[in-house]
């Protein structure tokens, strides 16, 4: 039972699933009590500029995209590949907001994403059981006991990842890379390999001819002219989240200062359990994934706790339900939150739910279904009154091969060839700005 009385470590009192188990618990108290000490990554204005913007998408003034990939890899962290991650989000937001004539609130799944839930605790190897890889801050791919076995040193490199991450995207904004001005700068090698370059090479035009405008006239602020990107991730090591956590003063409040936004798993979104308890305390925008095992009850239940005072912009429920799912799942659960007053805003995640293995055993999606589900989402919203105001995808700036179809048509044969996530399926560059287009003709066609 929760009570009133709440602290970032009152979790400790209820059930917990999905955190690993440390050999050595005195050097993960230290690593905890090292984080707790250095700066916080995110600044409290930030968390609370992206709570009013979301505040706004509830009401159908902006539209979010959120995306990044499954799970970040420190290997990664490089300039070249954040930059190119930054730049698909853009150009996806720069297609939803000349389509859909809305401000668009960009979340990248970066600067934190390093940790993944898993079904299981253990998987067989050559024939060793070992632990399950559940992400770089807790272990490493490498198929070892010595690498699947959790270090508590790993959470020091993910702090640090993190933060230059956040460095270098605070860096690209102020240096003008996210303006308006010059949408062009944001193309990255292969795009002119795509079906949709002279699309987007008009529309940006078009849009860099309209900020001009605007701007010679005077109407236009610094903040109207560039994006701003947020960062998030799950907040799914409590252990690591309650060291983020700070308490404060001028605001009364305590938060997360590790992302912008946090989001509770569909595997860990119990009521009575320890992540319901820990996120009910931070004062972050907090998202709500949702699979088809979800009650309707339930989740009004964790709204009502996590969000008792029915604070728009607080509380984003991403449903990723499956496109064989959505039709039969989402209608109540849209009835139950409009029949209980409960301001939410509604976001798709339609990568989770339409996961399966190809003939050879990768993992993989087709993006035939991921566009099904978005599209019988939006569609599903309007016969119920509702509408959709985000979407959410596991997507990347590279050329990977690991979601099936597209324009580019890929098969089961071409997953060999760049597959490079440590987790889930990836849309790459082609496929993200397919769907952008896609649903931006859906918003045009089908207005919300």
């Amino acid at each position: 039972m929760h009570s009133l009385r709440w602290s970032p470590f009152s979790w400790h009192d209820f059930p917990v699933t999905q955190v690993p188990h440390y050999h050595d618990g005195l050097a993960l108290q230290k690593v905890l009590s090292t984080i707790r000490q250095y700066p916080p990554l995110v600044f409290v204005g930030e968390v609370e500029a992206l709570k009013k913007q979301l505040a706004d998408a509830t009401y159908g003034k902006r539209f979010v995209l959120q995306g990044g990939d499954c799970a970040e890899s420190f290997r990664d962290c490089k300039a070249e590949v954040i930059s190119a991650k930054l730049k698909i989000l853009l150009q996806m937001a720069t297609v939803l907001c000349y389509g859909l004539q809305k401000p668009v609130v960009c979340i990248g799944r970066m600067a934190g994403q390093y940790s993944k839930p898993r079904s299981v605790d253990f998987e067989w190897v050559n024939g060793q059981q070992l632990p399950v890889f559940r992400g770089e801050s807790i272990n490493s791919i490498d198929p070892t006991l010595f690498g699947r076995t959790p270090d508590p040193f790993r959470l020091l490199t993910c702090y640090h990842s993190s933060a230059m991450t956040l460095n270098f995207i605070r860096s690209l904004a102020t240096g003008g890379f996210a303006d308006f001005h010059h949408p062009e700068q944001w193309e990255l090698g292969i795009f002119r390999e795509t079906p949709h370059y002279k699309m987007y090479q008009a529309l940006t035009k078009n849009i860099a001819r309209a900020v001009g405008f605007m701007t010679s006239l005077g109407a236009m602020t610094q903040d109207a002219r560039r994006m701003t990107v947020f960062t998030s991730h799950e907040g799914l090591h409590l252990n690591l989240e309650e060291a983020l956590t700070h308490f404060v003063s001028e605001r009364g409040q305590y938060y997360n200062l590790g992302a912008h936004m946090l989001w509770i798993g569909d595997r860990t979104r119990q009521l009575d359990g320890a992540h319901a308890e820990y996120f009910r305390g931070i004062a972050n925008p907090i998202g709500i994934k949702i699979g088809p095992s979800a009650n309707p009850e339930e989740i009004l239940a964790l709204i009502g706790m996590l969000n008792p005072e029915n604070e728009a912009g607080r509380i984003t429920l991403i449903t990723r339900l499956g496109t064989e799912n959505v039709s039969d799942c989402l209608p109540p659960l849209i009835q139950s939150i409009r029949k209980a007053k409960r301001i939410v805003l509604w976001s798709c995640d339609p990568m989770h739910g339409n996961s399966f293995k190809a003939k050879d055993g990768i993992k993989t999606r087709k993006f035939s279904d991921i566009l099904s589900e978005m599209m019988e989402s939006v569609r599903i919203h309007q016969d119920q009154g509702s509408f959709l105001g985000g979407v959410h995808f596991e997507m990347t700036g590279e050329a990977v091969t690991e979601c099936l179809g597209g324009l580019v048509n890929l098969g089961e044969k071409d997953l060999v060839k760049n597959y490079t996530s440590f987790c889930d399926p990836r849309l790459n560059y082609h496929q993200s700005l397919e769907v952008a287009f896609t649903l931006s003709s859906l918003f045009q066609e089908n207005w919300v």
